[in-house]
């Protein structure tokens, strides 16, 4: 009897990942949803530039690679030519929530229906470390060596509360994957935002909150733990838009 085994959507090569960082159990998620949904032959995914720039090895879906930060009008371009495909983005913080901000923002305003993946671990992985948009006040990085300065730097990028002042995005939640029960959690939240494209309700994006242990300096299990004590009391985990459910409770 087999109890586990890797997704049939997860290409079976080894991820090229740090040890610790949660990248690959979020791929894993991705690719069970998709399973589960039975949507495979007809899912195309959209890979950015950044930690998850060669996302397109691990997934047998199709995949196409975009410009840096333009996943989302990519995302656009695809399903609205070919509007009976799946199409999802995986996207990091410095993708997003920097030069992809204004893809972001318009393409949830216009509420396009695709899935966003939004990785934030607070910090440019891929490059070595420097201040991304959601680094966290003070955070120490390698262009913030003595932490963000607020007054100089500004606040954090919050996607999340961002989008949901709009009124075109479906469906916004975060979420995290540092320990059993949160990585349930993100894989229903990611499950219903696929579910919620097949239905056709429109552009919905989970954030997960993720670690970044060799460009945060800490072991594995430390950064875990900093997700815990640093990370969500500053990225609150939950729903912040659901149109439906909205609707649903206005109704009754």
């Amino acid at each position: 009897m087999v109890v586990f085994k890797k997704p049939h959507a997860l290409s079976d090569v080894p991820l090229h990942y740090c040890p610790g960082c949660t990248h690959g159990i979020v791929h894993r998620l991705v690719a069970e949803v998709i399973d589960e949904l039975g949507i495979e032959g007809k899912t195309i995914g959209i890979a950015p530039v950044g930690c998850s720039v060669m996302a397109y090895n691990y997934f047998e879906c199709d995949m196409i690679e975009a410009a840096h930060g333009r996943a989302p009008a990519v995302a656009t371009g695809v399903k609205r030519a070919n509007p009976d495909n799946i199409v999802f983005t995986y996207q990091g913080d410095g993708d997003l929530a920097s030069i992809g901000t204004a893809e972001t923002v318009h393409s949830a305003a216009r509420n396009e229906n695709i899935t966003v993946i939004f990785i934030n671990n607070a910090i440019y992985g891929m490059t070595g470390g420097q201040m991304a948009p959601t680094s966290l006040p003070g955070q120490v990085t390698q262009t913030s060596p003595y932490g963000r300065d607020v007054n100089l730097c500004g606040y954090p990028v919050k996607i999340c509360e961002m989008l949901a002042q709009l009124d075109g995005p479906e469906y916004l939640e975060r979420v995290t994957v540092n320990n059993v029960k949160q990585i349930k959690n993100a894989k229903r939240a990611i499950k219903k935002a696929f579910q919620n494209q097949i239905d056709g309700k429109g552009f919905s994006l989970i954030e997960v909150i993720s670690s970044c242990p060799t460009n945060w300096g800490m072991t594995p299990q430390a950064a875990l733990k900093w997700i815990d004590e640093k990370m969500i009391p500053y990225y609150p985990l939950g729903v912040y838009k659901d149109r439906s459910a909205e609707k649903k409770g206005d109704e009754q």
